[in-house]
């Protein structure tokens, strides 16, 4: 008999990957460059140079059994130092190769870490508005994910709903900052505010409580923006990070767990997570691109154009009549829908050729969110658009 989780899993597919296989069927029919399409986000600026270089150089060069072989089960040691290396450097760390793990992009890292610090029926809270998929990588490693409610005003940490839904059986708590779908930064206020809350719930609990930092944004912030990195504030953290969007790999699956040093059992939560490939087979990415990226650590691609696409999506939405939340980073934002059920809403942009993601898998119904990484000169073409409709359907 088949797995009937997996089986009633395909009654809920991602309405992201829906949308975008519309728009690429729609495309085909009117022209792609007709179709303006919010929905997937796809880094859309190229990596930087020196990575096609070095992925080129040793393509040439390297050992090809080194470059083609299967990495250590932790990841290649020379390419953890040297993530390690990065990480003190820019935010005046403390790691060593001991506490780095190398994992297929972010939701390989998320993986890991959840299943490093919780057991079959413990509880992880997160924050709305939250990434979809967290909800089957959560629960389908045998923890619940719970989410609570979404402080709209400015989207971060509604300390008033945690509080309440703080329990003993919370043994990890999940923040995503920069914010997907929001584009919010949690500021260093709010992390402060959540590590000291954290603090007295392990003492008052008796045991620990571990923040896991999703990052794959963390280089894509706006000018003014107060973005903390996290791991310095709490001591029993784990940060999850992606290279998909910083260097614009995101099909190249490269991202890392990186162990506070500070951490309870930090010498050996980075060794268990390569016990826990063995049973998820979520291991060993690939040996070149690991190599690669070790010689691009600090570098971004020109992020610049997400920024550009932010100030013109907003000004254009604010002089609209929308309620929005001026992102702080990412390339994400997310109005308040115009009618108060957010999927009638964005089925009537589809008539436009308008592709906007319905707020509610986010958990915060009655807005939408614009992925706003494509070229700029679609942005503005897509104004008038967006204007024709608000004014058609709306009266505004």
């Amino acid at each position: 008999m088949i797995n009937e989780i997996y089986k009633n899993m395909l009654q809920g597919k991602s309405i992201i990957r829906e949308l975008s296989e519309y728009a690429a069927i729609r495309g085909k029919e009117i022209g792609y460059d007709n179709v303006f399409d919010f929905s997937l986000g796809n880094p859309s600026v190229p990596c930087p140079r020196n990575y096609t270089d070095s992925m080129m150089g040793m393509l040439k060069e390297e050992d090809p059994m080194a470059l083609h072989g299967y990495s250590p089960s932790l990841g290649i040691e020379s390419v953890r130092r040297a993530v390690a290396d990065s990480l003190n450097r820019r935010f005046a760390m403390d790691y060593e190769v001991k506490h780095i793990f190398m994992a297929s992009g972010a939701a390989g890292a998320l993986a890991h870490a959840f299943r490093c610090v919780t057991r079959p029926g413990d509880e992880i809270l997160t924050f709305a508005p939250f990434f979809p998929e967290y909800t089957p990588y959560v629960n389908l490693s045998g923890a619940r994910l719970k989410v609570v409610p979404a402080d709209t005003k400015k989207f971060q940490i509604n300390f008033g709903a945690l509080e309440e839904m703080m329990n003993e059986k919370v043994m990890a708590v999940l923040v995503n900052t920069p914010n997907n779908p929001s584009g919010a930064v949690y500021s260093t206020e709010t992390i402060e505010r959540l590590a000291e809350f954290l603090r007295g719930k392990q003492t008052e609990y008796g045991h620990d409580i571990f923040l896991i930092s999703d990052e794959p944004y963390r280089e894509i912030v706006f000018e003014g923006a107060d973005a903390p990195y996290v791991s310095k504030f709490y001591d029993n953290s784990i940060s999850c990070y992606s290279y998909s969007k910083s260097l614009s790999l995101p099909g190249e699956r490269i991202g890392y767990v990186a162990v506070n040093p500070r951490c309870r059992d930090a010498e050996i939560l980075a060794v268990m997570c390569g016990q826990i490939s063995r049973g998820i087979g979520h291991n060993c990415p690939a040996s070149s691109v690991q190599m690669a990226v070790a010689r691009v650590l600090d570098e971004t691609s020109d992020l610049s154009v997400y920024e550009t696409n932010m100030n013109v999506l907003y000004d254009a939405l604010v002089r609209l009549g929308f309620e929005v939340v001026r992102p702080g980073g990412t390339f994400y934002i997310f109005p308040k829908a115009l009618e108060e059920d957010a999927g009638v809403f964005c089925m009537k942009a589809k008539k436009y050729d308008l592709i906007l993601v319905p707020s509610d898998n986010f958990g915060v119904p009655g807005y939408f969110r614009m992925a706003y990484c494509i070229d700029t000169k679609k942005v503005r073409r897509s104004l008038p658009v967006l204007e024709k409709f608000v004014k058609e359907e709306y009266g505004l």
